[in-house]
This record gives C-alpha cells, structure tokens and sequence, in this order.
C-alpha cells in the first residue's frame, strides 16, 4: 500500500518543498508500554531517520523537526538531561549517514543554553554537511516561534543603529530575511503527531499559510506509511493564498 500510495503522491505532482513536523507523544508512548519515559524519545529517533529517509527519496527540499523547545526545560530535570544525551549521541551517530546521502543538516534555535561540548558538536555537524545540495534537514533545539520573531527583530534593530538599513526598509520580505528558516523554502505542510491540535509556539511566522495536519498517532508509532497519509492529504490540498478557487484553477490554465 505504501508502494502505491508514494507512486500516487509522486503522479499528483503536488508535493510540498517543505515540510515542518512537530514530534509529539513519545513519552505519551512509552508510559502507555509502562515503560520510562526517557524511552519513548529513544524509540522516535528511529522515526526521525524513516522520515529524513522517505523525504529525501521524494526529493522534497526542506524537512524542519521540532526537537526540543524553549519551553522544554520546565520539564523534570532526569529528562531533560538524558534529552541532552540523546542529541548528542544522535549527531555523533548519524551526521556521517546524513553526509553520505547529501543531507545537509541545519540547527536552528538558541543553542548558547547548552553544554560547550554539545554546542562544540552542533557546529562540527553542520560544518561536515554545508556543502551539501540535497535534503535540508533543520532541527529546532531551544526554539521558540516567539522568540526567532524577537531575534529577528533586534537583528533588524542593530542594522537600522548602524545605519545599515532606514526604518522604511522594514517590511515583511526583511523580517523573513532574517528568521531562523530564511535560506529555506516557504513552510508548506506542518504536521502534529500525538493528538494535540496547537502549534506550540513552533514557525509561527513561517506557518501563515501553511497546510496543517494533525493526526492521534503518537510519534514513535509515525512511520512512512503515516507520513504518505499527510502527504497525500496535502496533493489535495487547494492552496488559494487569498484567491478564489476559479482564479487558482485559471492560473494553472
């Protein structure tokens, strides 16, 4: 069924540049398995890979995952230490795999609160895969929607001081310039595992007009088949951007 549903997606020739996915339920997961919860983010590692994997074979250009928000440290201390871990443990282990297949890996956020070892490590795996012309894989650690707006907005403050740029240059093409995301396509699909129907203070800015997709299905349980689903959805999907449906239908003419 995967088989036909991906050469279905791939015939409708309506596939999104770039998807932003927010990767919730793993410890929803684990605790339903009585198990720790520490456990279910190590079970949805394996989900991040099946779906760098399916994205890069249907040549979809951008993949944003929500990793780990600013609001992330309110959580139990144990768990966000063995989060640390795990960030760690996965960069070290799977950028070579990311550089082999032409990934590049793009860390987005405000990485200044971690450990100088996992900043030290953050910036060796970006640095392997720069050059890369596939994938743009991008990882939010530490990010808030809230907050890559405010950094935007000082950056811009800093330029306007400077007298780099006027006050009159500041518009919406020039906060989007300086956004985490602004060498990225414009955010298509967003999708939220695990039941929850919010955005969670993820891409607020680049979220305007995306399509979204929620879904019960808890994320170490998100394969590709459940992925396909979303896109599928999404090759339905009219995007009118304001327009009437006839006038989208007339452009395409």
């Amino acid at each position: 069924m995967s088989e036909q549903l991906k050469s279905e997606i791939l015939a409708s020739n309506n596939l999104p540049a770039h998807v932003a996915i927010i990767m919730d339920g793993n410890g929803r997961w684990a605790v339903k398995q009585g198990k720790m919860r520490v456990i279910g983010h190590k079970a949805g590692v394996d989900k991040v890979r099946e779906t760098v994997n399916l994205c890069d074979k249907l040549n979809i250009k951008a993949l944003t995952l929500f990793a780990f928000s600013s609001e992330n440290w309110q959580r139990p201390t144990a768990e966000v230490s063995v989060l640390m871990e795990i960030f760690y443990t996965v960069l070290n282990r799977e950028v070579k795999r990311l550089n082999k297949n032409n990934v590049r890996l793009k860390i987005i956020g405000d990485v200044s609160r971690f450990s100088s070892k996992l900043q030290k490590k953050i910036v060796e795996s970006q640095k392997l895969t720069a050059d890369n012309t596939g994938l743009i894989f991008s990882v939010a650690l530490n990010y808030g929607g809230r907050w890559d707006i405010t950094q935007a907005c000082k950056s811009i403050a800093e330029k306007v001081a400077n007298g780099e740029m006027s006050s009159d240059d500041i518009n919406e093409q020039s906060i989007n310039d300086n956004i985490c995301t602004h060498d990225l396509p414009e955010l298509d699909l967003l999708i939220r595992t695990g039941g929850d129907c919010r955005i969670s203070n993820f891409l607020l800015w680049q979220c305007a007009y995306s399509e979204f997709y929620f879904t019960d299905t808890l994320w170490p349980d998100f394969g590709e088949s459940e992925l396909l689903k979303a896109l599928a959805k999404y090759a339905l999907s009219e995007r009118r951007f304001g327009c009437t449906s006839e006038q989208v239908v007339a452009a395409k003419k």
